[in-house]
């Protein structure tokens, strides 16, 4: 098979080295990629925000599948024009991606079909916001409600936090993003990340993950793209994961059918695991960054027999099998982040932490001169296995210590609830 992949970040180097370990794989190309992904793939010189060029390229190469890496393309409706022009695509439609695009439409799906979520109200004026939180109070949470890469979230702890980002929003910080805004209940618990594969029809559970989003050490700082992660999440028990499916996945799977927009490709819920149950925070609909790297790395089976089984509506035939290790991805970001990161300081010692039995997947690289340099916030994904948390923590923080990048920082702390528990057994 003839695959291209689009996308450039930790996610779709991940991708591509799981992609190409499959034996029905002729050749992989990969739109725009990077210099991790080129290990892996042909990068192509195409703008994915331009889908006829995409569409020509499938066509010219003979693409016998797309898989669509980030969101930006999926919610701007690539998935449809690559259908229309009868080209397979493993990813959602436009009218579907609207559950990552729009957070006030997957609250009102939540509203309507009866998915446990925070309590809300949706605005689009500074005044209407103000009033609201002035009646609900803090802690508060402030959602841009479009696609701002993550940064678009507030918990604010106070009041004048609040009306911050609420101006943050209505200011244009976030553009068109945060035209309009979705005010959301503070909710308590542990959060977890859950993934299903999707044909339409079959929702298949893909794993579960924890994320880091604070920048610092402690869970401290302001909210992140994602500071590492690892898999499987020890609070998503198999009664937990039944009740997600049952409780939150299902209906709207059947309330995305019911509107007419059916979910096919990845559907990740971030979850609240509350005293309660499974709540849901909010809806992703590709494959998170970085918790696509530790899923990555505990997949047994073919990742190309299962993209092929969703884009053909086979999934209700499939299972998916995973290694029972921990896997452990550590985010090295570039001086700045998550503002204005440095970017060109060269990077050195990526063979020396694969040596010591790590996987670093490329995130912002690019090369310069022939040397490999910083190109963007989060940079480098360094990532372990290991029998528990604890073990895969020591071997991913053993390979970061290889890498030669004095204007990289990564938290120290990636797995730290786990490990915990670990210990206190």
């Amino acid at each position: 098979m003839n695959v291209l992949l689009l996308g450039s970040g930790g996610r779709e180097h991940a991708l591509a080295w799981k992609l190409a370990a499959s034996p029905l794989l002729t050749r992989l190309y990969a739109a725009p990629g990077n210099p991790g992904v080129a290990e892996q793939a042909e990068l192509v010189a195409l703008d994915i925000s331009d889908h006829a060029a995409v569409v020509a390229f499938c066509r010219d190469m003979k693409i016998d599948l797309v898989v669509v890496g980030p969101e930006a393309p999926l919610v701007s409706g690539i998935g449809d024009d690559l259908r229309a022009a009868g080209i397979r695509v493993f990813g959602p439609s436009k009218a579907a991606a609207r559950l990552e695009g729009s957070k006030g439409f997957t609250k009102d799906l939540c509203a309507r079909f009866n998915i446990p979520t925070a309590a809300y109200g949706r605005f689009d004026n500074l005044a209407d916001s103000r009033a609201y939180v002035e009646k609900v109070g803090a802690p508060i949470v402030i959602k841009a409600d479009g696609l701002a890469a993550g940064k678009g979230v507030t918990v604010a702890m106070s009041l004048a936090e609040a009306f911050d980002a609420l101006g943050a929003c209505f200011d244009g910080s976030f553009g068109s993003a945060g035209a309009e805004v979705v005010v959301e209940e503070f909710m308590t618990g542990e959060e977890a990340s859950f993934f299903c594969l999707c044909d339409g029809t079959t929702a298949l559970p893909f794993g579960t993950a924890q994320d880091h989003k604070r920048v610092g050490d402690g869970d401290v700082g302001p909210n992140t793209g994602g500071m590492g992660a690892y898999s499987p999440a020890p609070v998503m028990t198999p009664e937990m994961v039944e009740r997600t499916m049952r409780e939150i996945i299902e209906p709207t799977m059947r309330g995305m059918a019911e509107l007419g927009s059916p979910f096919a490709g990845v559907l990740f819920a971030g979850l609240m695991i509350t005293d309660q149950g499974p709540r849901l925070i909010e809806y992703n609909t590709r494959f998170g960054d970085p918790e696509c790297q530790v899923l990555m790395m505990r997949l047994k089976d073919d990742l190309l027999v299962l993209l092929n089984a969703a884009a053909d509506g086979q999934l209700g035939h499939m299972s998916v099998r995973w290694t029972d290790d921990t896997a452990l991805t550590v985010v090295m970001a570039a001086a700045g982040y998550p503002g204005t990161p440095e970017k060109g300081s060269v990077i050195r010692g990526i063979d020396a932490a694969r040596a010591e039995g790590a996987e670093v997947f490329h995130a912002g690289t690019a090369v310069n001169a022939g040397a490999l340099v910083a190109n963007g916030g989060r940079v480098l994904n360094v990532s372990a296995t290991g029998r528990t948390v604890g073990e895969a923590q020591k071997r991913a923080y053993a390979a970061v210590d290889r890498i030669d990048w004095p204007q990289g920082f990564c938290r120290r702390d990636i797995g730290w609830r786990a490990v915990e528990r670990e210990e206190a057994r």
